[in-house]
């Protein structure tokens, strides 16, 4: 008898486009001695079989991969909650500031500048920011959040001869994020120390063509004699560079944490 040949079916990359499955963590915490539960989809494999049309890259592999660039990011726990349709719109300027940050998150890798979210404390500029990061993350960008004042004392920690570190390796991930959040800026008593790693900073990125994102509690104009400006805190140059680097995003409002303490009246019956 002549001998049949075994049929071959090949494999194809599906696109992404079939019935949701809900997401889950399908890798338990080492330490707790649970052993590792496999994934139903891929079992372990990293590849989702669909039958009848291929192959394409597991769900749990896409949520392990989001879950490092978040964690890569540093956001600080206290912006867990902080997210684009958790951010409140009170006013025109953060209607405005809204339409900015989320159009950037979207348009993003098309964009050639970042933005600098100015305004007094309180007014949404962190929360705007943060989902900036978020939502960049989400669509598998690394990013990374720095407050100026932490990163500065990182650079002077780097300083202490017991330290395992050095300059370099606290400002390479800085120089290398391919979008950067810097919170604060200005905050820090501008002395030529911190003016000169700040124009470091800045100008590496500027350089490199690294979308930075900026927020500041230090306005453009004085609102009163007394106020210090942006450009008072870190210098007339660097003020400049930002204005070619950046969007400047103004906004305006009551300081949201204010209303913390305010207790709900008791209605009477």
């Amino acid at each position: 008898m002549p001998r049949e040949k075994a049929k071959i079916h090949p494999l194809f990359a599906v696109p992404n486009t079939v019935e949701s499955v809900p997401i889950r963590d399908f890798y338990d915490d080492p330490e707790t001695g649970i052993e590792p539960e496999v994934c139903p989809l891929c079992y372990g494999s990293g590849m989702e079989v669909v039958a009848g049309k291929g192959a394409r890259p597991c769900k749990c592999r896409k949520q392990s991969s989001h879950s490092n660039l978040i964690e890569k990011a540093r956001i600080p726990k206290r912006y867990t909650d902080c997210h684009f349709h958790s951010y409140r719109i009170l006013n025109p300027s953060q209607d405005r500031a809204f339409r900015f940050a989320s159009r950037l998150t979207m348009e993003y890798p098309a964009v050639e500048r970042g933005l600098l979210m100015t305004g007094t404390v309180g007014v949404g500029k962190t929360h705007l920011a943060v989902s900036i990061l978020k939502g960049l993350t989400e669509r598998g960008f690394s990013c990374l959040f720095y407050e100026f004042g932490g990163l500065l004392k990182g650079i002077q920690d780097s300083y202490n001869t017991v330290s395992q570190t050095s300059e370099l390796k606290v400002l390479q991930p800085v120089f290398d994020a391919e979008v950067l959040v810097l919170d604060e800026i200005g905050a820090s008593k501008p002395t030529d120390w911190v003016r000169d790693t700040m124009a470091h900073i800045i100008n590496t990125r500027y350089n490199d063509k690294k979308l930075t994102i900026f927020t500041t509690n230090y306005l453009d104009e004085r609102r009163v004699e007394r106020d210090e400006t942006l450009e008072d805190r870190i210098g007339v140059r660097l003020r400049s560079r930002l204005f070619e680097m950046c969007k400047t995003v103004a906004i305006t409002g009551e300081d949201f944490r204010r209303t913390f303490d305010q207790v709900t009246p008791i209605k009477k019956k």
